[in-house]
């Protein structure tokens, strides 16, 4: 064989699988153009998760077929053939492994956003699902390509001691966060506040870390080991509704009993306006914590639908009282102190 011959050799399968991985992967974004446009116009979803979850794996298979083809235009032995349809054989049903775990995870992470099951639908809960079905492809890859697992699984049991040591802090975070998902102490979407002042919405919770997204907008990333030792108070448990207790103070000359009529009053007037403010269980006034320094001290107990809304509904409920008191006559005092001059 000369060098034109060894030229062509090498050359011509190129361009063949070139032409053909191009080729395919033209119709690949064809197809699924049509697919996701079709998807699109149905009404339900499941369509669009399946869709979504076969994209990627059809890469590895358009990849697969171009090979496939260009060894059709090659001449090689009968067992270097043999060894390249197994890898195409190989690279297909890896395709169709991380295709399955996509569309498993998928499918689960929908289900338990709309079920009332105890599993998160997070980050690390899409991560173990697609991890186990991805580890059961492997397994199912290594027995097809004839390779004992017998000695893999030895060698990473001699070998997890020292991993485990040198990953000790991922470990931690990984078990912390599978902890915190079975326990459902803490959720997507609640709003906590951790010991160390951190207060905010949980955006997600990874295989490492737990986001939180605080008022301001901003995201603060916890370990998942901190947030298992940490004291966290939770707003969304049992129920999002939380009590508001609203100081409200009038002078000495007030008629405790109008006063008490009048704030009430008042808070049932808001109801139709101040959309936050929720009306079951009933506002409650109370002559607590009583006698000040200068003025009668009442407490205005509410309950707004959750922890963010007892700010506007304050500066309501602020607004409207401060207004009917002016109407209704009733003072409401400036801080003074009384001295007394005893008299030699």
């Amino acid at each position: 064989m000369n060098v034109l011959q060894e030229y062509l050799f090498i050359v011509i399968p190129l361009v063949y699988f070139g032409v053909a991985f191009i080729v395919l992967l033209i119709f690949k974004k064809l197809i699924f153009s049509l697919l996701i446009r079709w998807a699109a116009s149905t009404s339900w979803d499941i369509d669009d998760i399946i869709i979504d979850a076969l994209n990627k794996p059809a890469f590895f298979i358009v990849f697969a077929l171009a090979i496939l083809i260009a060894s059709q235009y090659t001449s090689v032995s009968e067992k270097w053939q043999m060894l390249l349809t197994k890898n195409v054989n190989v690279i297909i049903m890896f395709a169709f492994t991380l295709g399955i775990a996509n569309i498993v995870g998928s499918l689960l992470q929908k289900y338990v956003k709309t079920a009332n099951i105890p599993l998160a639908p997070t980050g690390l809960t899409y991560i173990i699902i697609k991890g186990l079905f991805v580890l059961i492809g492997i397994l199912i890859i290594l027995n097809y390509l004839g390779i004992s697992i017998a000695p893999i699984l030895t060698t990473l049991g001699v070998g997890g001691l020292a991993v485990a040591l040198a990953l000790q802090d991922t470990l931690s975070n990984l078990f912390a966060g599978i902890q915190i998902l079975i326990e459902r102490s803490v959720r997507i979407g609640d709003f906590v506040k951790i010991e160390e002042g951190i207060e905010g919405y949980v955006e997600d919770i990874t295989w490492r870390t737990t986001r939180i997204r605080l008022l301001p907008n901003n995201i603060v990333i916890v370990p998942n080991s901190k947030m298992a030792q940490s004291m966290i108070t939770n707003f969304y448990l049992p129920v999002p509704h939380l009590a508001l207790r609203i100081p409200v103070s009038v002078s000495y000359n007030s008629d405790l009993r109008h006063v008490e009529r009048v704030i009430l009053d008042e808070v049932k007037k808001s109801a139709g306006t101040i959309q936050q403010l929720i009306m079951d269980p009933e506002p409650v006034v109370l002559f607590i914590p009583g006698f000040g320094d200068s003025s009668l001290d009442f407490t205005l107990i509410v309950y707004v639908k959750e922890y963010a809304d007892q700010f506007p509904v304050q500066s309501g409920l602020r607004k409207r009282i401060f207004d009917r008191f002016r109407e209704e006559g009733i003072e409401i005092p400036f801080p003074q102190h009384v001295v007394h001059i005893a008299k030699e």
